[in-house]
């Protein structure tokens, strides 16, 4: 059985204020998300980490097979009017946050497609629910206000105005990100950058016995 709701994605109107987006509520499956949570591999430290350096196996790998699969991939091509034939995409896991994320952007130009996927229980702060922009300077000027939890699930088309951000907050904070890129060559190097850096805080949390 998937793990994954595509039939409401399907369903789900494409948004174009402030930009091109959908917001799907438990996209994974309610009674599938335990286990999925159950399965996300532990964190080395802070930032985003690619698969590579990370243990994916269960129900977690499970549900990033249907992720990169051909079924999700169509139904972002109709949703988005956009043919992403031959682009490939990468993945990156992030399991908390830190005081300096979210901060106001608009994703690289590299970046076709954003797909984020939050895999947390319940979400009951007022900070860390992401927010899309009218601008790049003010957090409080928004359209649409993501809290991430439950399988919830946010993609969005990349342009010069996509500005999104959240409060800050410190703490567990699951989710994925998901992109569709313009060539591999962009795709091997942000995994490459995301594996640099996952391995030094592997190193850093060896001696310091502190993944955070």
């Amino acid at each position: 059985m998937s793990l994954i709701d595509l039939q409401a994605m399907e369903k789900t109107p494409l948004s174009t204020d402030p930009y091109e987006h959908i917001v799907v509520p438990d996209f994974v499956r309610p009674d599938a998300l335990a286990s999925v949570i159950s399965d996300f591999p532990s964190m080395p430290g802070p930032g985003s980490h690619p698969p590579s350096e990370l243990k994916i196996q269960g129900q977690f790998a499970a549900l990033m097979a249907e992720m990169t699969g051909p079924a999700f991939e169509k139904l972002i091509e109709q949703k988005f009017d956009i043919d992403l034939s031959g682009r490939p995409t990468m993945y990156t896991v992030r399991g908390f946050t830190r005081a300096k994320d979210g901060e106001i952007h608009t994703d690289s130009e590299t970046k076709l497609i954003t797909v984020l996927l939050y895999l947390n229980d319940k979400w009951t702060e007022d900070v860390g629910r992401l927010r899309l922009l009218r601008n790049g300077t003010d957090l409080e000027n928004y359209a649409a206000e993501v809290p991430p939890y439950g399988g919830m699930l946010l993609a969005f088309k990349r342009s010069n105005h996509s500005w999104h951000g959240h409060k800050p907050f410190v703490g567990p904070r699951r989710a994925i990100q998901l992109n569709w890129v313009v060539d591999q060559s962009v795709a091997d190097f942000e995994q490459r950058r995301h594996q640099m850096s996952t391995r030094v805080k592997k190193v850093k949390a060896f001696f310091t016995g502190n993944s955070g």
